[in-house]
């Protein structure tokens, strides 16, 4: 009988003994998984519609903060990249969309395609700049501007303000980026569409019409549009600020550009967390950084991007931007929203190289 006892009493300790181990061990493995769900090791999967000036630019800086990150980068039009978005909510393939058109990113949102997200930066971007459910936030501000090619023309003898562009002079000479895959040229279009009469959308189909018939060709892509203009193909564009003046600086292009009199539409271009990815805190970290002030003023400096973060003194910005004038013209963006898809589908089907 004593035997069994001093059995039972060593059996008990030995049984103590193994739960405070498994204790500890679980203790230690669920604190190793909240630090591999803070991020910083894994993958990243990001699909963007930046030029891939600015990708190489913040791909370097990311990975020397974040190393042991392993991202795939998947370049594309806004639009495209909405589609594919949209096509892969079942099964996000995804973890972060860099580079949209508040427009695009609104549907999003309203589909259920964008993760809720208040960043540390919350307070510094303006309400107009960011979705207010927090599923998406403005990077910077794009400026949609008439572009030209230098060696033809000057900002003095090329078309002044968005008119201009249906004068007869200007027949062939004119080039646009395929509108459809762009959130660029949709914003630029559906902008003139609403400049015209937003509750009439004929009046500004009757201006896209003259546009059309002084346009000489649609390019497949920004590097087709590049390369056509530089030839002198044709000698005009619509295109957006950044992307023009990185063309001109950084690859000695011959571009240049006119800020229209009467004012351009200042896209807000943002960024969001795909609904349901895959590597979450990651997409996260590079939020964070993305809007990082010391990263925007680079960004500024090097690759001409105007920030939307209210905290980023004038004095610390270039010299191109404090000689900016950013004049535009009001535009309801929520009726953009709306709109764009239905005005957009009427002008590739009724008007799109038939003038």
């Amino acid at each position: 009988m004593l035997r069994v006892r001093k059995f039972a009493v060593v059996f008990i300790a030995l049984l103590m003994l193994l739960m405070t181990a498994c204790s500890g061990n679980t203790s230690s493995t669920n604190e190793g998984s909240k630090d591999k769900q803070k991020g910083g090791e894994g993958k990243l999967v990001i699909y963007t519609a930046r030029d891939q000036t600015v990708v190489d630019k913040v791909m370097e800086m990311f990975k020397k903060k974040y190393p042991n990150i392993d991202v795939e980068v998947l370049t594309m039009g806004a639009q495209q990249i909405l589609e594919r978005v949209r096509a892969e909510k079942a099964n996000p393939q995804a973890d972060f969309w860099w580079g949209g058109t508040q427009s695009s990113l609104s549907v999003a949102a309203k589909e259920g395609l964008l993760e809720p997200y208040k960043p540390s930066f919350d307070e510094y971007i303006k309400p107009e700049h960011k979705d207010p459910k927090h599923r998406w936030y403005g990077e910077m501000l794009l400026p949609e501007v008439i572009m030209i090619n230098s060696d033809v023309l000057t900002p003095e003898t090329a078309p002044q303000d968005w008119d201009d562009l249906l004068d007869s002079k200007w027949k062939d000479k004119i080039l646009i980026r395929g509108v459809l895959a762009s959130g660029t040229m949709r914003t630029i279009y559906a902008s003139m569409i609403y400049r015209q009469d937003p509750n009439d959308p004929k009046k500004g189909y009757e201006w896209l019409k003259k546009l059309d018939a002084n346009t000489k060709e649609y390019t497949q892509d920004p590097t087709n549009l590049y390369l056509k203009l530089a030839r002198q193909e044709g000698i005009i564009s619509l295109w957006n600020l950044q992307d023009i003046l990185i063309q001109k600086y950084e690859h000695n292009q011959p571009f240049d550009y006119v800020y229209p009199k009467s004012g351009a539409p200042i896209l807000v271009d943002g960024v969001g967390i795909v609904k349901g990815a895959k590597n979450k805190e990651n997409a996260k970290l590079f939020y964070e950084f993305l809007f990082d002030p010391e990263v925007r003023s680079v960004l500024a400096k090097d690759l001409y991007q105007i920030p939307t973060r209210t905290d980023i003194p004038k004095e610390e910005m270039p010299d191109w931007y404090k000689k900016l004038d950013l004049k535009t013209f009001e535009i309801d963006w929520n009726v953009l929203a709306e709109k764009e898809a239905e005005w957009m589908q009427y002008w590739d089907e009724n008007i799109k190289g038939k003038n």
